[in-house]
C-alpha cells in the first residue's frame, strides 16, 4: 500500500493534534491532556522507547492496570512500527512468566501498586527486556530524557515509520488449546473497527468514555479506540470501584462506560440517595431505578447490542445492529468483512446448515504471534477459520451456534476448560479432570471441576481450588469440585454432555 493511502493510529493522533489541539484527549486522576499535549508526550515516548532498543517489529509489554499511559504506549509503539501488548494484570506469576517468555518483549512497562509482587515473581522466571515502572519516577524520566531535539526537525522524522498493515496491538486470547495465543491486530483493523463502532454507537468528539473495564480485553478497548479515532475524551480509572465510577461520571460528564451487571448493582446501591448526577451516562436500559438515574441510549448499538466476534477479528465480525428484525441472533457482517459458513472440507454449506465461520477482510488479525503451525491451519485457503460454529439464515443474517471447543462465560471473562483441566492435572493427587460450566444468576456461569483421584491418593476440594488459584488467574479456578471413579466417555473422548446432565452444567455461550 502506498504511504499516500495508509492511515495508522499515529497518523490519527497527529491529525487530531492539528485539527483538535485543545480538545481533551485523556483524563486520569490529576492528569489532563489535550490532543496536542498527548501528541507531544507520544513523540517523547517514541524517542525514549527507541533509545531503549525498540524498533520496527519489536514488542512492548504492559503489565499494569488501566492508565492513560497504556494508550500513549500503544500510540508510541505504533509510531515505531512496533507492537504493544496489554497483558492481563490479574494473571498469576506463572502466567505472566509465560507471556514474557512467549512474547520476548524489548521493553516491559510495569506497575508496582497492587500487582508488584506478582510482577517481580514473573520477572524472576523470565527477566528478558528493559523494565520501566510506570507508577514511579522511571517512566516520566524516560520522557523527560527524550525531550525534543530542535536540530532533528519537527516530530522526529528520522525515526522508523509504521505501515498501516503492521501489527500494532497484541492481545492474548483465552487458552483454547491449553496455552494463550497473542492475536496480532493491525492499524487498519483498529481504525476500521473504531469507525464501525463509532457509527453504530453514535460516538463523536463530544463522547467521553470511562475506561473502567479491563483494557486487556478487546471488548473494552474497541470503545477506547472508537473514542480516540473520533477525537473524544478517554477517562481512565485503574479498576472498578462503584463510588469512584459515580464520581467520574458526574465530574467528567462521561457518556459511555464498560459496565457489567454486578457493577451496575453496586452503583445502584452506592447512588441510592442520588448524591451523584449520572444523567450524562448513555447506557442500555435496565430496571426502572437504573433508567431514572442515567440516560437510556437509543443508538443502533444500544437498541440491538452485540453480535458475533472474537479477539482475532478485532472484537466483532457481525453486528446485531446491522439490519432490523434479522432472523439470525447475531446480525449481519461488518461492512469491513465477508463471511462464509463452511464444512470440514472448507466448502460453503447451504443456508440453514451449521458449519465453521470463516472470514476475511481488514478486521481479521495478521495471525498469532509466534504460532506458525496454528496460523497455517487457521488461514488455509485464503480465509481465516474462526474455530466457531455458525449458521446463515434465509434472510442472510447469521447465528452463532457455539465454539467448536467449549467455553465457559464468567461475567466478561472467557474460560476455556482445557486450561483449567491442564492445571488440575498437574496436582499429584489428580488422575484426570474435566471442567464444566454451571449456570449462575450473578456471573452467568461458574466453573465446576469433575475429578478422578489417583489410586491411593486423597485430596480435598479446597486444596484443588487453591492449587488452581496459585497457578492460573483466580477467576478461572473451580468454585466446586466433584469426585467420580471415572469420567464418562463417548467414542473415546470425555462425554461433557453426560457431565452436564449429572452435575447441572449448561448456559454455554451460543447455546440458548
Amino acid at each position: 500500500m502506498s504511504s499516500v493511502h495508509a492511515l495508522t493510529l499515529a497518523d490519527v493522533l497527529r491529525e487530531h493534534a492539528r485539527s483538535w489541539p485543545d480538545q481533551m484527549a485523556v483524563v486520569d486522576g490529576d492528569i489532563r491532556l489535550t490532543y496536542a499535549q498527548l501528541d507531544t508526550r507520544v513523540d517523547r515516548l517514541v524517542r525514549g522507547l527507541h533509545s531503549a532498543g525498540v524498533g520496527h517489529g519489536d514488542r512492548v509489554l504492559w503489565l499494569g492496570q488501566n492508565s492513560f499511559r497504556l494508550l500513549e504506549c500503544l500510540l508510541a509503539a505504533g509510531r515505531l512500527g512496533a507492537a504493544f501488548c496489554p497483558a492481563n494484570w490479574r494473571q498469576s506469576a506463572e502466567e505472566m512468566a509465560f507471556v514474557l517468555g512467549d512474547l520476548a518483549p524489548e521493553v516491559v512497562i510495569w506497575q508496582e501498586a497492587e500487582i508488584g509482587d506478582t510482577v517481580r515473581r514473573a520477572r524472576d522466571r523470565e527477566p528478558a527486556g528493559t523494565w520501566i515502572r510506570h507508577d514511579g519516577p522511571e517512566y516520566d524520566a524516560l520522557l523527560a530524557d527524550a525531550g525534543m531535539d530542535p536540530d532533528d526537525g519537527h516530530h522526529g522524522a528520522e525515526l522508523p515509520i509504521a505501515d498501516a498493515g503492521d501489527p500494532v496491538l497484541l492481545m492474548y486470547t483465552a487458552a483454547f488449546s491449553g496455552q494463550p495465543n497473542a492475536a496480532m491486530l493491525s492499524h487498519t483493523a483498529l481504525v476500521g473497527q473504531a469507525l464501525v463502532i463509532g457509527r453504530l454507537a453514535e460516538v463523536d468528539s463530544t463522547y467521553a468514555y470511562l475506561n473502567c473495564g479491563p483494557l486487556f480485553h478487546i471488548a473494552t478497548f474497541f470503545f477506547t479506540l472508537a473514542t480516540f479515532v473520533h477525537a473524544g475524551t478517554n477517562v481512565f480509572t485503574p479498576r472498578v470501584d462503584a463510588e469512584e465510577l459515580c464520581r467520574l461520571v458526574q465530574d467528567e460528564r462521561c457518556t459511555g462506560a464498560f459496565l457489567m451487571g454486578p457493577t451496575i448493582e453496586e452503583i445502584l446501591e452506592v447512588n441510592r440517595d442520588r448524591r451523584f448526577d449520572l444523567s450524562s451516562l448513555r447506557t442500555f436500559p435496565g430496571r426502572t431505578e437504573w433508567n431514572d438515574m442515567v440516560t437510556v441510549d437509543t443508538s443502533p448499538w444500544a437498541r440491538h447490542p452485540g453480535g458475533y466476534g472474537q479477539t482475532e477479528v478485532t472484537g466483532l465480525l457481525t453486528f446485531a445492529a446491522l439490519g432490523e428484525a434479522a432472523l439470525g441472533g447475531h446480525g449481519r457482517p461488518s461492512p469491513l468483512a465477508t463471511v462464509r459458513i463452511v464444512d470440514p472440507d472448507d466448502e460453503e454449506v447451504p443456508v440453514g446448515e451449521t458449519g465453521e465461520i470463516a472470514a476475511r477482510g481488514p478486521l481479521v488479525m495478521n495471525g498469532y504471534w509466534n504460532r506458525p503451525e496454528e496460523n497455517a491451519r487457521r488461514f488455509r485457503g485464503g480465509w481465516y477459520h474462526t474455530n466457531d460454529l455458525g449458521r446463515r439464515e434465509p434472510d442472510g443474517s447469521l447465528t452463532f451456534v457455539g465454539p467448536r471447543t467449549r467455553v465457559i462465560k464468567s461475567a466478561a471473562e472467557n474460560i476455556y476448560p482445557t486450561e483449567v483441566e491442564a492445571c488440575l492435572a498437574r496436582h499429584p493427587a489428580v488422575a484426570e479432570a474435566a471442567v464444566i460450566g454451571v449456570p449462575d444468576r450473578r456471573w452467568t456461569q461458574r466453573v465446576v471441576a469433575v475429578v478422578v483421584s489417583r489410586e491411593g491418593e486423597k485430596v480435598e476440594p479446597d486444596e484443588l481450588i487453591e492449587h488452581c488459584r496459585a497457578h492460573i488467574a483466580s477467576y478461572k479456578k473451580p468454585s466446586a469440585v466433584e469426585f467420580v471413579d471415572a469420567l464418562p466417555r463417548s467414542g473415546g473422548v470425555v462425554d461433557y454432555d453426560d457431565l452436564d446432565d449429572r452435575f447441572g452444567g449448561g448456559g454455554y455461550p451460543g447455546s440458548g
